[in-house]
């Protein structure tokens, strides 16, 4: 095998093929005369929403007090929390709905039956229960209920809560997360998963366990306490559904966190405790925070992590000890992230920005949270290691191509915490405006670092690349402007709205020139940070900032990236050498024949062939 990848010639352009391939897979308004005055009053409203920005007072913003007792070994936690809920709406209301994010379940979810040795039930997603909802002030009961299987909390208040005022509530809860098999997360896999995904177009959905997990003996808890669900005005966005991008949608809040657990389990949160305790059986540590979306959580006996400090925001690599030399070129390249990312779009409120290694399983490549961003560790590849001089030239001679897409992803990770994180959206019905604007952050990264060579091949290679790849192997063009819902894997995801709306970012930057895109991008910035943004807001920044013999061209760059299927006439074909090269059949029909080496068989074959040699 060695020798057939080592000669020139027809073999080493379907070598050269095979791993364009493998590499793209890894990455993975108005009108005419309406016009003047439309645009006027975009230009009038985005301005005075920046304008008249003024901080919210703690008292008037939502507050999570949580104290959690985590029993690492037996991967459960108990805990209460205190929430400051804040009426934000303009009429009056005696409901609060709370996420319920860790009993989240495919439509076609069956429990297990399989039990361990005390004959208790082997679960294999976590899991959330309330048992008790008190008032803070007179500690009566308040009624509750769940929606939605489970997956939300309703409670039910004796007196309604008037526009502007508060109430304070107590929930009790306890949590369980599962065992992954280790192999879910190693390379192979994920090679293997993205293989799949390109070839057989089956319908993927996020689960609970996927950021809900033990393993390798670390601990992830992103989800685990009740979580208010976002608002909109008075209306609640009140169902959750599983999908392929991400689903967390909540509201910004301040955090009071109190975890204990036994001597040596470390835990990590998107900031640094501020205070650590110890007793004979157990420490613990407290955190706090403000304007966080979430409060992700990460444990483990073996972690290790690095800082620096970059003006008011400390950026921190989080990592097992193996992996120390990958996990200090992510802190490079994250500080160089937060550097460039500030000075274009503006500062961040958030403080501290952890970029963690984490055994992600092979459908999630990254996990992005406030101030926590999480990386599969199967892509920490240390090409200077014993074990990789030890590995088939086949596989030590993509160093070039896994660094490439290790750097990509940092760089795209760390964007989240502006888009996503500070300017909050819908990610299940909008997912554009996090995910584009965070892929097209990351080619905004290597233009500042790499200049225009590499950031033209970074272009080619980490979008155009996999749209085209995506084709290529038969898959259709779609809108991106679609839910969430309706993209059936992370390949489409990928090749649709993140490399699409990626695309009309640069095609908006080209259009309306450095200058004003970044004015715009900055507007729409600070108008929405800390606010749950929605496509009107990131179009009329855009038509805003635009002259006015722009504006009609600006709408039109929105529409022709986002609304129409054009992909394979701005981007690229489907590649018919590639196709060849990869032995794809012609025509559906011809998977018919037993005897065909199908793509899958042989690709999959290779990649084990090599992979598993990883030991």
């Amino acid at each position: 095998m060695k020798d057939k990848f080592n000669h020139r010639g027809p073999r080493e352009e379907e070598r050269k093929g095979i791993f364009r391939c493998l590499k793209s897979l890894c990455v993975l308004c108005g009108k005419y005369m309406l016009f003047p005055l439309l645009a006027s009053l975009l230009v009038g409203s985005t301005a005075a929403r920046i304008q008249n920005r003024q901080p919210t007072p703690p008292e008037k913003r939502i507050r999570y007090d949580i104290r959690l007792a985590l029993n690492f070994d037996e991967r459960t936690y108990a805990g209460s929390e205190q929430v400051h809920w804040v009426n934000h709406g303009d009429h009056a209301t005696s409901t609060i709905f709370f996420h319920l994010y860790p009993n989240m379940r495919a439509p076609d979810y069956v429990a297990p039956n399989q039990r361990n040795e005390l004959g208790q039930v082997i679960a294999d997603e976590p899991r959330l229960e309330i048992s008790e909802v008190r008032a803070v002030s007179n500690h009566a009961l308040i009624p509750f209920s769940f929606d939605d299987l489970q997956t939300t909390l309703r409670i039910n208040l004796r007196e309604a809560v008037p526009p502007d005022a508060a109430v304070d509530i107590q929930i009790k809860f306890k949590g369980s997360v599962p065992e992954i098999d280790p192999e879910e997360t190693g390379i192979v896999t994920h090679v293997l998963q993205q293989v799949s995904a390109a070839i057989r177009s089956e319908r993927e959905l996020r689960r609970a366990r996927d950021v809900n997990f033990m393993c390798h003996g670390v601990m992830m808890l992103a989800t685990s306490f009740p979580i208010l669900a976002a608002r909109n005005g008075d209306d609640w966005l009140r169902k959750i559904e599983p999908s392929i991008g991400d689903w967390l949608t909540t509201d910004t809040a301040d955090f009071d966190v109190t975890i204990e657990a036994a001597p040596g389990v470390m835990i990590f949160t998107p900031v640094v405790a501020i205070e650590a305790t110890h007793k004979e059986k157990t420490e613990s540590q407290h955190f706090a925070a403000e304007t966080l979306r979430d409060f992700a959580i990460i444990a483990g006996r073996s972690l290790k992590s690095e800082e620096r400090r970059l003006g008011d925001v400390t950026v921190r690599s989080l990592f097992r000890a193996e992996h120390e030399v990958i996990a200090q070129r992510v802190l490079n390249i994250a500080g160089d992230a937060l550097r460039i990312y500030a000075a274009k779009f503006g500062p961040l409120p958030i403080r501290t920005v952890t970029i963690a290694e984490v055994p992600l399983v092979s459908t999630l490549g990254s996990a992005e949270f406030a101030g926590l961003g999480a990386i599969a560790n199967a892509f920490y590849v240390d090409f200077e290691s014993a074990t990789m001089r030890n590995m088939p030239d086949v596989i030590r001679d993509q160093r070039a191509s896994v660094e490439d897409s290790l750097e990509w992803t940092v760089a795209r990770v760390v964007a989240h915490q502006w888009w996503g994180a500070t300017v909050g959206n819908d990610a299940g019905r909008e997912p554009v405006l996090d995910e584009a604007l965070s892929n097209w952050s990351a080619l905004l990264y290597y233009r500042e670092m790499h200049g225009e060579q590499q950031t033209t091949n970074a272009l080619e290679e980490q979008v155009r690349g996999v749209y085209k790849i995506y084709r290529t192997f038969g898959g259709d063009d779609m809108e991106a402007s679609r839910s969430s819902r309706d993209y059936r894997n992370s390949f489409q995801y990928a090749a649709i709205v993140s490399t699409k709306g990626a695309l009309m970012f640069e095609a908006l930057r080209q259009l309306l020139g450095e200058d004003k895109f970044f004015r715009a991008l900055r507007d729409y910035y600070a108008a929405n940070s800390l606010e749950v943004a929605d496509m009107d807001d990131l179009r009329g920044a855009f038509i805003a900032g635009a002259p006015v013999e722009q504006r009609r061209a600006v709408s039109r760059t929105f529409d022709r990236w986002l609304s129409s299927k054009r992909g394979d006439e701005d981007i690229g074909p489907p590649d018919p050498k590639l196709a060849e090269e990869l032995g794809l059949p012609p025509r559906p029909e011809a998977r018919g024949d037993k005897t065909m080496l199908t793509p899958f068989a042989k690709l999959g074959k290779f990649f084990w062939q090599q992979m598993t040699k990883i030991r």
